[in-house]
Protein backbone atom coordinates (compact mmCIF):
# COMPACT_ATOMS: atom_id res chain seq x y z
CA UNK A 1 0.00 0.00 0.00
CA UNK A 2 1.51 3.49 -0.92
CA UNK A 3 0.23 6.70 -0.85
CA UNK A 4 1.86 9.75 -2.79
CA UNK A 5 3.56 12.69 -1.02
CA UNK A 6 1.07 15.30 -2.21
CA UNK A 7 -2.23 12.90 -0.85
CA UNK A 8 -0.57 12.60 2.59
CA UNK A 9 -0.54 16.20 2.52
CA UNK A 10 -3.95 16.94 1.79
CA UNK A 11 -4.96 14.48 4.53
CA UNK A 12 -3.06 16.15 6.62
CA UNK A 13 -5.04 19.89 5.57
CA UNK A 14 -8.61 18.15 5.47
CA UNK A 15 -7.41 17.47 9.46
CA UNK A 16 -7.42 21.60 9.61
CA UNK A 17 -10.37 22.32 7.48
CA UNK A 18 -12.66 20.48 10.11
CA UNK A 19 -12.17 23.23 12.27
CA UNK A 20 -12.75 25.92 9.55
CA UNK A 21 -15.98 24.73 7.87
CA UNK A 22 -18.08 24.86 10.64
CA UNK A 23 -19.56 27.93 8.91
CA UNK A 24 -19.17 28.66 5.39
CA UNK A 25 -19.34 32.69 6.00
CA UNK A 26 -15.31 32.66 6.53
CA UNK A 27 -15.12 32.07 2.12
CA UNK A 28 -16.91 35.30 1.28
CA UNK A 29 -13.88 37.73 2.40
CA UNK A 30 -11.17 35.83 1.27
CA UNK A 31 -8.34 36.42 -1.59
CA UNK A 32 -8.74 34.46 -4.34
CA UNK A 33 -5.83 33.54 -6.08
CA UNK A 34 -6.29 33.84 -10.44
CA UNK A 35 -4.13 33.06 -13.04
CA UNK A 36 -2.80 36.33 -15.00
CA UNK A 37 -0.68 34.59 -18.14
CA UNK A 38 -1.57 33.75 -21.84
CA UNK A 39 -4.99 31.76 -21.83
CA UNK A 40 -5.16 27.87 -22.36
CA UNK A 41 -6.89 26.53 -25.66
CA UNK A 42 -7.72 23.69 -24.22
CA UNK A 43 -9.37 22.92 -20.89
CA UNK A 44 -10.60 19.88 -19.25
CA UNK A 45 -12.67 19.82 -16.34
CA UNK A 46 -13.11 16.55 -14.17
CA UNK A 47 -16.07 15.93 -11.49
CA UNK A 48 -15.38 12.78 -9.64
CA UNK A 49 -19.43 13.38 -8.18
CA UNK A 50 -19.37 12.09 -4.63
CA UNK A 51 -15.71 11.75 -4.49
CA UNK A 52 -13.67 12.75 -1.27
CA UNK A 53 -10.63 11.68 0.14
CA UNK A 54 -11.61 8.59 1.48
CA UNK A 55 -12.96 7.51 -1.68
CA UNK A 56 -9.47 8.44 -3.00
CA UNK A 57 -7.02 6.84 -0.28
CA UNK A 58 -9.63 3.64 -0.54
CA UNK A 59 -9.05 3.09 -4.13
CA UNK A 60 -5.31 3.84 -3.76
CA UNK A 61 -5.62 1.06 -0.53
CA UNK A 62 -7.31 -1.17 -2.95
CA UNK A 63 -4.89 -0.85 -5.88
CA UNK A 64 -1.40 -0.59 -3.98
CA UNK A 65 -1.10 2.47 -6.51
CA UNK A 66 -1.43 6.47 -6.93
CA UNK A 67 -3.83 7.52 -8.50
CA UNK A 68 -3.09 9.85 -11.68
CA UNK A 69 -5.21 12.80 -10.64
CA UNK A 70 -3.40 12.46 -6.91
CA UNK A 71 0.06 13.22 -8.98
CA UNK A 72 -0.93 15.95 -10.23
CA UNK A 73 1.39 19.39 -9.37
CA UNK A 74 -1.39 21.33 -8.14
CA UNK A 75 -3.62 20.05 -4.86
CA UNK A 76 -5.87 22.28 -2.75
CA UNK A 77 -8.94 21.39 -0.82
CA UNK A 78 -12.51 22.76 -1.63
CA UNK A 79 -15.02 23.60 0.79
CA UNK A 80 -18.60 22.49 -0.87
CA UNK A 81 -21.79 24.10 1.01
CA UNK A 82 -24.81 25.35 -0.79
CA UNK A 83 -26.58 28.60 -0.46
CA UNK A 84 -28.94 27.53 2.07
CA UNK A 85 -27.34 23.96 3.66
CA UNK A 86 -24.29 23.21 4.92
CA UNK A 87 -24.61 19.59 3.43
CA UNK A 88 -24.96 20.15 -0.64
CA UNK A 89 -26.48 18.71 -3.59
CA UNK A 90 -24.89 17.92 -6.88
CA UNK A 91 -27.08 20.50 -8.54
CA UNK A 92 -26.34 23.43 -5.78
CA UNK A 93 -22.36 22.08 -6.07
CA UNK A 94 -22.29 21.63 -9.87
CA UNK A 95 -23.65 25.11 -10.75
CA UNK A 96 -21.41 26.74 -8.00
CA UNK A 97 -18.39 24.83 -10.08
CA UNK A 98 -20.15 25.40 -13.62
CA UNK A 99 -20.63 29.56 -12.84
CA UNK A 100 -19.03 30.89 -9.68
CA UNK A 101 -22.64 31.06 -8.51
CA UNK A 102 -23.97 29.95 -5.00
CA UNK A 103 -27.30 28.53 -5.15
CA UNK A 104 -30.18 26.78 -3.64
CA UNK A 105 -30.07 23.09 -3.25
CA UNK A 106 -31.62 21.40 -6.41
CA UNK A 107 -31.13 24.75 -8.20
CA UNK A 108 -29.27 24.67 -11.77
CA UNK A 109 -27.33 27.38 -13.54
CA UNK A 110 -28.81 29.80 -11.65
CA UNK A 111 -28.56 32.02 -8.50
CA UNK A 112 -31.21 31.88 -5.54
CA UNK A 113 -33.51 34.38 -6.92
CA UNK A 114 -33.55 32.71 -9.83
CA UNK A 115 -31.60 34.97 -12.13
CA UNK A 116 -29.65 32.88 -14.99
CA UNK A 117 -25.79 32.44 -14.76
CA UNK A 118 -23.73 31.74 -17.34
CA UNK A 119 -21.52 28.05 -17.30
CA UNK A 120 -17.77 28.63 -18.46
CA UNK A 121 -18.87 25.78 -20.78
CA UNK A 122 -21.34 28.13 -22.33
CA UNK A 123 -18.87 31.16 -22.23
CA UNK A 124 -16.47 28.80 -23.99
CA UNK A 125 -18.71 28.37 -26.83
CA UNK A 126 -19.89 31.78 -27.16
CA UNK A 127 -15.78 32.48 -27.22
CA UNK A 128 -15.66 30.43 -30.53
CA UNK A 129 -14.53 27.34 -28.67
CA UNK A 130 -15.79 23.79 -29.08
CA UNK A 131 -17.77 22.33 -25.82
CA UNK A 132 -18.10 18.72 -24.76
CA UNK A 133 -20.26 17.33 -21.97
CA UNK A 134 -19.47 13.38 -20.56
CA UNK A 135 -20.99 11.55 -17.66
CA UNK A 136 -21.41 7.70 -16.72
CA UNK A 137 -24.90 8.82 -15.34
CA UNK A 138 -27.39 10.60 -17.45
CA UNK A 139 -26.23 13.37 -19.72
CA UNK A 140 -29.67 15.28 -18.22
CA UNK A 141 -28.57 14.66 -14.07
CA UNK A 142 -27.16 17.54 -12.34
CA UNK A 143 -24.14 17.94 -12.63
CA UNK A 144 -23.59 17.90 -16.54
CA UNK A 145 -26.73 19.91 -16.37
CA UNK A 146 -25.32 22.87 -14.73
CA UNK A 147 -23.69 23.32 -17.89
CA UNK A 148 -25.97 23.96 -20.17
CA UNK A 149 -29.67 24.28 -18.31
CA UNK A 150 -30.96 26.90 -16.21
CA UNK A 151 -34.24 25.54 -13.88
CA UNK A 152 -35.02 26.00 -10.60
CA UNK A 153 -35.66 22.30 -9.85
CA UNK A 154 -33.13 19.33 -11.08
CA UNK A 155 -36.09 17.27 -11.95
CA UNK A 156 -37.09 19.20 -14.76
CA UNK A 157 -35.55 16.73 -16.86
CA UNK A 158 -37.94 17.49 -20.21
CA UNK A 159 -36.88 21.02 -19.79
CA UNK A 160 -32.94 20.33 -19.23
CA UNK A 161 -33.13 17.76 -22.15
CA UNK A 162 -35.24 21.27 -24.18
CA UNK A 163 -32.17 23.37 -23.23
CA UNK A 164 -29.70 20.45 -24.09
CA UNK A 165 -31.31 20.18 -27.78
CA UNK A 166 -30.68 24.56 -27.80
CA UNK A 167 -27.28 24.63 -26.73
CA UNK A 168 -24.82 24.40 -29.85
CA UNK A 169 -22.53 22.27 -27.99
CA UNK A 170 -20.82 20.30 -29.70
CA UNK A 171 -20.35 16.59 -28.22
CA UNK A 172 -22.58 14.90 -25.14
CA UNK A 173 -21.50 11.41 -24.26
CA UNK A 174 -22.43 8.88 -21.30
CA UNK A 175 -25.89 8.44 -19.75
CA UNK A 176 -29.32 8.86 -21.78
CA UNK A 177 -32.20 11.15 -21.10
CA UNK A 178 -34.52 11.05 -18.71
CA UNK A 179 -37.98 12.55 -19.61
CA UNK A 180 -38.07 13.32 -23.57
CA UNK A 181 -41.59 13.45 -23.62
CA UNK A 182 -42.30 15.73 -20.26
CA UNK A 183 -43.83 12.25 -19.02
CA UNK A 184 -43.62 13.81 -15.35
CA UNK A 185 -45.38 17.04 -16.08
CA UNK A 186 -42.80 19.26 -14.77
CA UNK A 187 -42.45 21.52 -17.55
CA UNK A 188 -45.42 24.41 -18.47
CA UNK A 189 -43.81 24.70 -21.82
CA UNK A 190 -43.98 21.53 -23.99
CA UNK A 191 -41.82 21.89 -27.42
CA UNK A 192 -42.59 18.46 -28.80
CA UNK A 193 -40.23 15.67 -27.95
CA UNK A 194 -37.06 16.70 -26.66
CA UNK A 195 -35.33 13.75 -28.86
CA UNK A 196 -36.56 15.11 -31.74
CA UNK A 197 -36.35 18.75 -30.82
CA UNK A 198 -32.46 17.63 -30.77
CA UNK A 199 -32.13 15.80 -34.02
CA UNK A 200 -33.74 18.86 -35.46
CA UNK A 201 -30.84 21.07 -34.01
CA UNK A 202 -28.24 19.23 -36.37
CA UNK A 203 -27.53 16.28 -33.26
CA UNK A 204 -26.34 12.57 -34.53
CA UNK A 205 -27.32 10.02 -31.76
CA UNK A 206 -25.40 6.79 -31.59
CA UNK A 207 -26.09 4.18 -29.33
CA UNK A 208 -23.96 1.24 -31.04
CA UNK A 209 -20.33 1.19 -29.73
CA UNK A 210 -19.48 0.05 -33.08
CA UNK A 211 -20.86 3.26 -34.97
CA UNK A 212 -19.68 5.16 -31.86
CA UNK A 213 -15.78 3.87 -32.51
CA UNK A 214 -15.97 4.96 -36.05
CA UNK A 215 -17.71 8.78 -35.34
CA UNK A 216 -14.97 11.27 -36.64
CA UNK A 217 -15.42 14.95 -36.59
CA UNK A 218 -16.63 15.54 -39.42
CA UNK A 219 -20.03 13.89 -38.54
CA UNK A 220 -20.79 17.10 -36.74
CA UNK A 221 -22.24 17.42 -33.29
CA UNK A 222 -22.90 14.14 -31.42
CA UNK A 223 -25.29 12.83 -28.76
CA UNK A 224 -24.35 9.10 -27.82
CA UNK A 225 -25.34 6.87 -25.07
CA UNK A 226 -24.59 3.45 -24.32
CA UNK A 227 -26.85 1.01 -25.71
CA UNK A 228 -27.87 -0.92 -22.00
CA UNK A 229 -28.50 1.64 -19.96
CA UNK A 230 -29.02 0.37 -15.80
CA UNK A 231 -30.43 2.36 -13.25
CA UNK A 232 -32.13 5.66 -14.07
CA UNK A 233 -30.92 6.15 -17.74
CA UNK A 234 -27.25 6.01 -16.41
CA UNK A 235 -24.09 3.42 -17.87
CA UNK A 236 -24.18 0.51 -16.20
CA UNK A 237 -21.62 0.17 -12.62
CA UNK A 238 -17.79 -0.10 -14.29
CA UNK A 239 -17.65 -3.51 -12.55
CA UNK A 240 -21.16 -4.53 -14.46
CA UNK A 241 -19.88 -3.71 -17.99
CA UNK A 242 -19.67 -5.92 -20.82
CA UNK A 243 -17.43 -5.90 -23.79
CA UNK A 244 -20.18 -4.19 -26.02
CA UNK A 245 -20.42 -1.43 -23.37
CA UNK A 246 -19.04 1.88 -23.98
CA UNK A 247 -16.86 2.96 -20.78
CA UNK A 248 -16.42 6.22 -19.79
CA UNK A 249 -12.64 6.59 -20.91
CA UNK A 250 -13.95 5.54 -24.88
CA UNK A 251 -16.67 8.52 -24.20
CA UNK A 252 -13.47 10.59 -22.70
CA UNK A 253 -10.94 9.97 -25.46
CA UNK A 254 -13.79 10.16 -27.93
CA UNK A 255 -15.25 13.55 -26.92
CA UNK A 256 -11.34 14.58 -27.24
CA UNK A 257 -11.34 13.04 -30.84
CA UNK A 258 -14.41 15.27 -31.89
CA UNK A 259 -13.26 18.15 -29.85
CA UNK A 260 -10.14 19.11 -30.78
CA UNK A 261 -10.28 22.03 -33.19
CA UNK A 262 -7.70 25.49 -33.87
CA UNK A 263 -9.98 27.34 -31.80
CA UNK A 264 -9.75 24.86 -28.93
CA UNK A 265 -12.17 23.25 -26.36
CA UNK A 266 -14.09 22.65 -23.03
CA UNK A 267 -14.93 19.10 -21.63
CA UNK A 268 -16.19 18.08 -18.61
CA UNK A 269 -16.20 14.55 -17.77
CA UNK A 270 -18.45 13.63 -14.92
CA UNK A 271 -17.61 10.04 -12.53
CA UNK A 272 -21.19 10.25 -11.72
CA UNK A 273 -21.74 6.53 -10.48
CA UNK A 274 -18.89 7.58 -7.92
CA UNK A 275 -21.65 8.97 -5.88
CA UNK A 276 -24.10 6.29 -6.66
CA UNK A 277 -22.34 3.78 -5.03
CA UNK A 278 -21.48 5.64 -2.38
CA UNK A 279 -25.24 6.36 -1.60
CA UNK A 280 -25.70 2.71 -1.30
CA UNK A 281 -22.71 1.99 0.74
CA UNK A 282 -21.13 -0.44 -1.94
CA UNK A 283 -16.98 0.53 -1.98
CA UNK A 284 -16.06 -2.56 -4.39
CA UNK A 285 -18.71 -0.78 -6.90
CA UNK A 286 -17.20 3.21 -6.18
CA UNK A 287 -13.59 1.90 -5.80
CA UNK A 288 -14.41 0.74 -9.55
CA UNK A 289 -16.00 3.74 -10.79
CA UNK A 290 -13.01 5.59 -9.55
CA UNK A 291 -10.69 3.51 -10.93
CA UNK A 292 -12.64 4.15 -14.45
CA UNK A 293 -12.85 8.03 -13.58
CA UNK A 294 -8.74 7.94 -13.32
CA UNK A 295 -8.60 5.92 -16.40
CA UNK A 296 -10.52 8.86 -18.15
CA UNK A 297 -8.37 11.40 -16.49
CA UNK A 298 -5.53 9.31 -18.57
CA UNK A 299 -6.86 10.43 -21.70
CA UNK A 300 -6.92 14.40 -20.79
CA UNK A 301 -2.77 13.56 -19.51
CA UNK A 302 -2.30 11.83 -23.03
CA UNK A 303 -3.41 14.49 -25.27
CA UNK A 304 -2.13 17.35 -22.92
CA UNK A 305 1.65 15.52 -23.21
CA UNK A 306 1.11 16.95 -27.11
CA UNK A 307 -0.09 20.06 -25.91
CA UNK A 308 1.68 21.36 -22.71
CA UNK A 309 1.38 24.71 -23.32
CA UNK A 310 -2.05 25.03 -23.99
CA UNK A 311 -3.77 22.89 -21.88
CA UNK A 312 -5.09 23.33 -18.50
CA UNK A 313 -6.49 19.44 -16.49
CA UNK A 314 -8.42 20.54 -13.40
CA UNK A 315 -10.18 17.02 -11.19
CA UNK A 316 -12.33 17.76 -8.18
CA UNK A 317 -15.15 16.24 -6.30
CA UNK A 318 -18.30 18.10 -6.05
CA UNK A 319 -19.24 16.72 -2.53
CA UNK A 320 -17.82 13.51 -0.18
CA UNK A 321 -21.07 11.28 -0.64
CA UNK A 322 -22.02 7.92 2.41
CA UNK A 323 -19.24 9.42 5.20
CA UNK A 324 -17.12 6.54 4.29
CA UNK A 325 -14.28 6.20 6.67
CA UNK A 326 -11.08 4.42 6.19
CA UNK A 327 -11.25 2.44 10.00
CA UNK A 328 -13.75 0.17 11.02
CA UNK A 329 -14.67 -0.59 14.98
CA UNK A 330 -14.99 -3.55 14.35
CA UNK A 331 -11.18 -4.60 12.74
CA UNK A 332 -9.87 -1.94 15.19
CA UNK A 333 -6.57 -0.97 13.11
CA UNK A 334 -6.93 -3.75 10.91
CA UNK A 335 -7.29 -2.94 7.22
CA UNK A 336 -8.31 -6.14 4.36
CA UNK A 337 -8.54 -4.17 1.29
CA UNK A 338 -8.42 -7.55 -0.91
CA UNK A 339 -11.41 -8.78 0.90
CA UNK A 340 -13.36 -6.14 -1.10
CA UNK A 341 -11.50 -8.21 -4.42
CA UNK A 342 -14.07 -11.50 -4.50
CA UNK A 343 -16.59 -9.23 -5.13
CA UNK A 344 -18.24 -9.51 -9.01
CA UNK A 345 -21.10 -7.43 -9.23
CA UNK A 346 -22.63 -4.04 -8.19
CA UNK A 347 -25.46 -3.87 -5.58
CA UNK A 348 -27.33 -2.45 -8.64
CA UNK A 349 -27.19 -5.89 -10.29
CA UNK A 350 -27.37 -8.18 -7.70
CA UNK A 351 -30.62 -6.38 -6.47
CA UNK A 352 -31.90 -6.19 -9.93
CA UNK A 353 -31.53 -9.14 -11.30
CA UNK A 354 -30.11 -12.03 -8.99
CA UNK A 355 -32.41 -11.21 -6.09
CA UNK A 356 -35.72 -11.00 -8.18
CA UNK A 357 -34.72 -14.31 -10.16
CA UNK A 358 -34.29 -16.22 -6.49
CA UNK A 359 -37.22 -14.64 -5.22
CA UNK A 360 -39.17 -16.32 -8.74
CA UNK A 361 -37.90 -19.51 -8.63
CA UNK A 362 -38.43 -19.92 -4.97
CA UNK A 363 -41.40 -18.35 -4.35
CA UNK A 364 -40.46 -17.98 -0.95
CA UNK A 365 -40.11 -21.54 0.15
CA UNK A 366 -36.14 -20.96 0.35
CA UNK A 367 -34.57 -20.72 3.74
CA UNK A 368 -31.31 -18.34 4.05
CA UNK A 369 -29.13 -20.80 4.05
CA UNK A 370 -30.39 -21.88 1.17
CA UNK A 371 -29.53 -18.64 -0.31
CA UNK A 372 -25.85 -18.79 1.13
CA UNK A 373 -23.74 -19.82 -1.58
CA UNK A 374 -25.02 -17.34 -4.06
CA UNK A 375 -23.39 -14.39 -1.60
CA UNK A 376 -20.28 -16.43 -1.52
CA UNK A 377 -20.42 -16.68 -5.51
CA UNK A 378 -20.79 -12.83 -6.06
CA UNK A 379 -19.34 -11.28 -2.66
CA UNK A 380 -17.24 -13.51 -1.75
CA UNK A 381 -18.40 -13.99 2.05
CA UNK A 382 -17.72 -17.09 3.41
CA UNK A 383 -20.29 -18.98 6.49
CA UNK A 384 -17.82 -20.93 7.20
CA UNK A 385 -14.09 -21.15 9.37
CA UNK A 386 -11.87 -18.64 11.18
CA UNK A 387 -13.42 -14.91 11.35
CA UNK A 388 -10.20 -13.78 13.33
CA UNK A 389 -7.67 -14.92 10.44
CA UNK A 390 -10.10 -14.46 7.70
CA UNK A 391 -12.07 -11.08 7.33
CA UNK A 392 -14.34 -12.98 4.28
CA UNK A 393 -15.92 -15.37 7.09
CA UNK A 394 -19.41 -13.90 8.54
CA UNK A 395 -19.07 -13.84 11.96
CA UNK A 396 -21.83 -14.46 14.41
CA UNK A 397 -24.15 -11.15 15.13
CA UNK A 398 -23.23 -9.85 11.12
CA UNK A 399 -25.04 -14.13 10.21
CA UNK A 400 -28.16 -12.57 12.76
CA UNK A 401 -28.24 -9.17 10.89
CA UNK A 402 -27.91 -11.34 6.81
CA UNK A 403 -30.75 -13.45 8.09
CA UNK A 404 -33.05 -11.08 9.27
CA UNK A 405 -32.38 -8.81 5.81
CA UNK A 406 -32.76 -11.96 4.36
CA UNK A 407 -36.40 -12.10 5.78
CA UNK A 408 -37.17 -8.42 4.98
CA UNK A 409 -36.37 -9.03 1.36
CA UNK A 410 -38.19 -11.91 0.65
CA UNK A 411 -41.21 -10.00 1.55
CA UNK A 412 -40.35 -6.83 -0.63
CA UNK A 413 -39.56 -4.70 2.66
CA UNK A 414 -37.81 -1.43 0.80
CA UNK A 415 -39.35 1.23 3.19
CA UNK A 416 -38.19 2.05 6.31
CA UNK A 417 -40.24 5.01 8.15
CA UNK A 418 -38.47 3.51 11.21
CA UNK A 419 -35.46 5.21 12.12
CA UNK A 420 -33.37 2.33 13.60
CA UNK A 421 -34.71 0.26 10.46
CA UNK A 422 -33.61 2.89 7.96
CA UNK A 423 -29.96 3.72 9.43
CA UNK A 424 -29.74 -0.16 8.87
CA UNK A 425 -31.02 0.01 5.56
CA UNK A 426 -31.16 3.48 3.85
CA UNK A 427 -33.83 2.99 1.18
CA UNK A 428 -32.05 -0.22 -0.50
CA UNK A 429 -32.77 -3.78 -0.94
CA UNK A 430 -32.21 -4.94 3.17
CA UNK A 431 -30.14 -7.66 1.93
CA UNK A 432 -28.43 -6.36 -0.36
CA UNK A 433 -26.80 -3.47 1.50
CA UNK A 434 -26.46 -5.74 4.57
CA UNK A 435 -24.06 -7.81 2.13
CA UNK A 436 -21.79 -4.85 1.39
CA UNK A 437 -21.91 -3.28 4.82
CA UNK A 438 -20.53 -6.76 6.26
CA UNK A 439 -18.04 -7.07 3.09
CA UNK A 440 -16.68 -3.36 4.02
CA UNK A 441 -17.02 -3.34 7.67
CA UNK A 442 -14.54 -6.75 7.42
CA UNK A 443 -12.16 -5.33 5.02
CA UNK A 444 -11.58 -2.44 7.63
CA UNK A 445 -14.11 0.38 5.97
CA UNK A 446 -17.37 2.28 7.58
CA UNK A 447 -20.32 4.28 6.49
CA UNK A 448 -22.26 6.61 8.39
CA UNK A 449 -24.77 7.79 5.85
CA UNK A 450 -26.63 6.86 2.66
CA UNK A 451 -26.17 10.88 1.64
CA UNK A 452 -23.63 13.42 1.30
CA UNK A 453 -21.38 15.18 3.88
CA UNK A 454 -20.36 18.45 4.35
CA UNK A 455 -16.29 17.53 4.67
CA UNK A 456 -14.07 19.41 1.39
CA UNK A 457 -13.02 17.68 -1.37
CA UNK A 458 -9.85 17.81 -3.05
CA UNK A 459 -8.59 19.60 -5.74
CA UNK A 460 -5.83 19.03 -8.36
CA UNK A 461 -4.67 20.22 -11.49
CA UNK A 462 -1.71 20.44 -14.15
CA UNK A 463 -0.95 22.46 -17.14
CA UNK A 464 -1.41 26.27 -17.59
CA UNK A 465 -2.21 28.02 -14.70
CA UNK A 466 -2.47 25.36 -12.50
CA UNK A 467 -0.39 26.79 -9.41
CA UNK A 468 -3.69 28.87 -8.82
CA UNK A 469 -5.69 25.87 -7.52
CA UNK A 470 -3.30 25.25 -5.12
CA UNK A 471 -4.47 26.36 -1.23
CA UNK A 472 -7.69 26.25 0.36
CA UNK A 473 -10.61 27.77 -1.26
CA UNK A 474 -14.54 26.89 -1.92
CA UNK A 475 -15.86 25.74 -5.20
CA UNK A 476 -17.21 28.63 -6.54
CA UNK A 477 -13.68 29.48 -6.97
CA UNK A 478 -12.75 26.87 -9.15
CA UNK A 479 -14.84 28.63 -11.56
CA UNK A 480 -13.41 31.98 -11.19
CA UNK A 481 -9.61 29.99 -11.50
CA UNK A 482 -10.73 28.68 -14.78
CA UNK A 483 -11.98 31.56 -16.07
CA UNK A 484 -9.02 33.39 -15.50
CA UNK A 485 -7.19 30.52 -16.96
CA UNK A 486 -9.57 30.74 -20.41
CA UNK A 487 -9.16 34.23 -20.71
CA UNK A 488 -12.80 35.63 -19.01
CA UNK A 489 -13.25 37.95 -16.21
CA UNK A 490 -13.56 35.95 -12.95
CA UNK A 491 -16.51 36.73 -11.92
CA UNK A 492 -20.67 35.33 -12.24
CA UNK A 493 -21.32 36.12 -15.43
CA UNK A 494 -25.52 36.72 -15.52
CA UNK A 495 -28.00 35.53 -18.55
CA UNK A 496 -31.22 36.04 -19.31
CA UNK A 497 -33.93 34.98 -17.23
CA UNK A 498 -36.19 32.67 -19.10
CA UNK A 499 -39.14 33.13 -17.25
CA UNK A 500 -40.68 29.45 -19.25
CA UNK A 501 -38.42 27.72 -16.90
CA UNK A 502 -40.07 28.76 -14.03
CA UNK A 503 -41.32 25.64 -11.77
CA UNK A 504 -44.87 24.63 -11.55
Amino acid sequence: MRFSNKFRLLMALMVCAVFMVASPAYAKDKKVRVYKGKPAKYVFLFIGDGMGLPQKGATEAFTGEQLLMNTFPAQGMTTTYAADRFITGSAASATSIASGQKTNIGMLGMAPNQKHVKSIAEMAKADGKKVGIVSSVSIDHATPAAFYAHVPTRGQYYDIDVALSESDFDFFGGGGLKDVTNKKKNSKNYKGNALDLIKKAGYKVVTDKEEFMALKPADGKVISWNAWLQDSKALPYAMDMRPQDITLPEFTAKAIEMLDSPEGFFLMVEGGKIDWACHANDAAAFIQNTIAFDNSIAKAVEFAKKHPKDTLIVVTGDHECGGLTLGFAGTKYGSYYDALKPQTISFQQFSDQVVPLWKEEHKGNASFEDFQPTITHFFGLEFEGDAKKNPLVVKDYQLAMLKDAYARTMKDETEFKNPELYNLYGGYDPLTVTITHVLNNNAGLGWTSYKHTGVPVATSAMGVGSSSFNGYYDNVDIAYKIMAVMGMTPKVHAAINNAEFASN
